[in-house]
């Protein structure tokens, strides 16, 4: 039995299940949870739709544009003529996958520096938390506007990398990734603290393990609850991040969709075809609300304080 994971009267079915019983009792929270796998499921299902429609999502059709729903375009068709129920797919593909990957990179870099920052303590401690503080306290959307805004060919980037339709897809995900992993950070710290007094690391310790085995192995599997919350609520931040930055002009690039730019695209087209404001506009605030009430679910299962039921 690993240490990290040996207490004593510790079952960890019992455990799963008395969470999962917890979680049940959020109700709003469980019907996040079916929005967000059903969400899933149909954006995943885009290509598949794409085929059996007999249509392309990037096909232009000027003949066609802002055409009403209809059999051969389900939701209509945008300012260019492309079927609108295929671009809100491969766009919610876009924004999820930028939202779950910079949540999943800024988590791993706030977990990595609040062991770091909790195991070790002392001045290591007071540099780590320090820079944090100074992250968390910059105003982070007109900082993610400066960013996005950096022309990456004065960066020294080659013209081939800087001018590819994916780079301002990887772009947004480092951006997010490097100003968001403050609240990992200081939750893993915390949680760290407490943890590095426990008997299971003092065992640890006694028999000659270093500090990345100890911090990596035994710590770091007991602040897993922590980062699940905090990384699910940042996913719903991030995609509206990147909502924001593509709705200016500075996150993802057509012809490439996402929700933010379908807004662009909408925005002088309002009052002829409010349809195409509505729908991306409708699956951002959806996507967003589902994941922070998923977070709050999580909260209120996880730890064991908490009375929280919805």
């Amino acid at each position: 039995m690993s240490l990290s994971t040996a207490q004593p009267g510790a079952n960890p079915r019992s455990g799963g299940s008395t969470a999962w019983r917890r979680f049940r009792r959020h109700r709003l929270a469980v019907v996040s949870l079916w929005v967000l796998a059903l969400l899933f499921a149909v954006v995943v299902s885009a290509p598949a739709l794409e085929v059996m429609l007999g249509l392309d999502a990037d096909a232009v059709n000027l003949f066609a544009r802002m055409a009403p729903p209809g059999a051969a375009h389900w939701l209509g068709t945008d300012e260019l003529g492309r079927d609108l129920l295929l671009r809100l797919l491969h766009g919610g593909r876009v924004s999820l996958l930028v939202g779950f990957t910079a949540a999943v990179a800024a988590a791993v870099i706030g977990a990595t520096l609040g062991l770091i920052s909790g195991y070790f303590g002392g001045r290591v401690d007071a540099i780590v938390m320090r820079f944090a503080d100074g992250v968390i306290s910059l105003p982070l959307l007109p900082l993610l506007i400066v960013l996005a805004a950096i022309d990456p060919g004065k960066l020294g980037l080659p013209e081939e990398i800087s001018g590819s339709q994916s780079f301002s897809l990887y772009r947004i995900v480092v951006i997010i990734a490097l100003v968001g992993w403050p609240t990992v950070a200081r939750l893993v710290r915390a949680a760290t603290l407490s943890l590095r007094q426990r008997e299971f690391v003092l065992v640890a310790l006694a028999q000659g393990f270093g500090p990345a085995r100890i911090m990596f192995r035994h710590i770091l599997p007991n602040t897993a609850s922590p980062i699940l919350v905090a990384t699910t609520l940042t996913v719903g931040n991030v995609i509206l991040f990147e909502s924001v930055l593509s709705f200016l002009g500075l996150g993802i690039q057509p012809p490439m969709p996402s929700w933010g730019n379908m807004l662009t695209g909408a925005q002088d087209l309002i009052s002829e075809a409010p349809a195409l404001a509505l729908w991306p506009g409708t699956l951002i605030f959806l996507t967003v609300i589902s994941f922070n009430l998923l977070g709050d679910g999580l909260q209120a299962a996880l730890d064991p304080r908490s009375r929280r039921v919805g």
